[in-house]
Formats: C-alpha cells, structure tokens, sequence
C-alpha cells in the first residue's frame, strides 16, 4: 500500500511517501508557523524523489488534532484536495495518537499506559491517555499541568509529547519516554493502512476553540464613516 502522509498540526512540517510500512522519502522540518507555505512544496518534492505521480498513491493520511488550529486546517484542507483531484481516500488521525504510537516497544512493556501531552501554546496541554497497545482510554482533555495527575488517576504511564517535561514537573512516578515529540508522518502512514477510510471523509478534532483576536474596526482598514465618534 503507498500512502502519502503529512503532519501540520504542531511545531513542524512532516511529510513521508510510505509504501508497505517502509518509508520512501520523509521530510520533516521544525517550525512554529508557516507551514501553509511549505506544506505543497514538501508534498511534491516527496512525490518528485520517490518516482510517483499521485494516481499511483492508495490513500492519503493527515493528522486531525488537536493542535494548532491553523495547523489543523492547513492539513485537512490540503489533504481534502489532493484525494478530490487524485480520486484517493483520506484517512485522518489523531495527532495525540500518531505521537503515543512512537513509543518504543521496550517503553510500552514497561508501563500499562502512555500518556501523550502536547502544549496549547496557551498555558495548558493537550492530553490524551492510552494502553500500551494504543486504545484509548479517555477522550482528549485540554488541562493546566497542575491537574494532570488528579486527572490521570493511579495509571502506571509513560509520558511523551513536547508538553512531557511540563507533566512531569508536576507528577510523582511518571516516566519520560525517549520518543519523538511531535507527529511523525512515516508513524501516521502506518497507523492510517489499518484505518478503514470515512466515506464522509475526516473531521478535524478540536478540544479548545480557536483563539482570535479582533482587529480593530471590525476588520476594517479605517473606521466605518458612517458611524459617529465622540471628540
């Protein structure tokens, strides 16, 4: 099965071509914004170097969320045009999970849960928990780092994510994983070739809505005329 697979929803680009389980060409760059411009670029160099066109490809994989919001929609929209123009399923998963599945297997038999925990950029973490062999045990939560363990309870977990050293100040017994952070496309490949696709498609997964800031005049670029001021 060749799948193409991307990740736009935390502080990098991620792009792998993945046939098989075997990774072709993988791209990954670190970047806290800007992964709107880079993403096409990423997806045809993959494409260019491995030799195929996209009428070759099986399905598309992209990361949901929770993450960055535009993150999100900058995946799923492009991954939403691709399989339209290329006629390919999408397959969306949970960008908590894709991170969990990078857990070494020596980490897993060590402990009975991986706890994935991602940074909002606001303060809290994204967190997510999960058996060693990635069944969910709660849906995710946006929480402070200071009620995570209340929240976790009396699970023996392993702890990953770029948000882990946040948890793990506040948590007695928690172990830190030596994972990768951040969603790695060629793990999301390999997660999304047991996934049966949506006819609807993917949705994206948001746990926090997004934060916006008005700009002034309602978005104007200068005050409405017809309204009066006061001098």
């Amino acid at each position: 099965m060749l799948i193409l697979a991307f990740d736009t929803t935390a502080a990098a680009c991620s792009v792998a071509l993945v046939k098989d389980g075997a990774a072709l060409t993988h791209i990954r760059e670190l970047m806290d914004q800007g992964q709107a411009e880079i993403l096409m670029p990423q997806i045809e160099e993959v494409m260019e170097k491995a030799g195929f066109a996209y009428d070759a490809l099986d399905r598309i994989a992209v990361t949901i969320g929770p993450g960055s919001f535009t993150g999100v929609r900058v995946g799923l929209s492009t991954a939403r045009a691709l399989g339209l123009a290329a006629g390919k399923p999408v397959i969306g998963i949970n960008s908590l999970e894709t991170i969990a599945a990078a857990v070494p297997d020596v980490e897993r038999r060590r402990h009975a849960h991986i706890l994935t925990a991602v940074d909002t950029k606001r303060g809290d973490l994204y967190v997510q928990v999960f058996t060693r062999d990635l069944a969910p045990c709660a849906e995710p939560a946006a929480l402070p780092p200071t009620d995570i363990e209340r929240w976790l309870g009396e699970k023996d977990v392993v702890v990953t994510g770029d948000g882990a050293a946040a948890v793990l100040a506040h948590m007695q017994g928690a172990t830190p994983s030596a994972a990768d952070p951040l969603p790695d496309a060629v793990i999301l490949a390999r997660l999304a070739a047991n996934r049966a696709p949506d006819p609807a498609g993917p949705l994206p997964l948001y746990v926090l809505p997004p934060k916006i800031t008005l700009a002034p005049h309602g978005g104007r670029l200068r005050p409405d005329p017809t309204k009066k001021t006061d001098n």
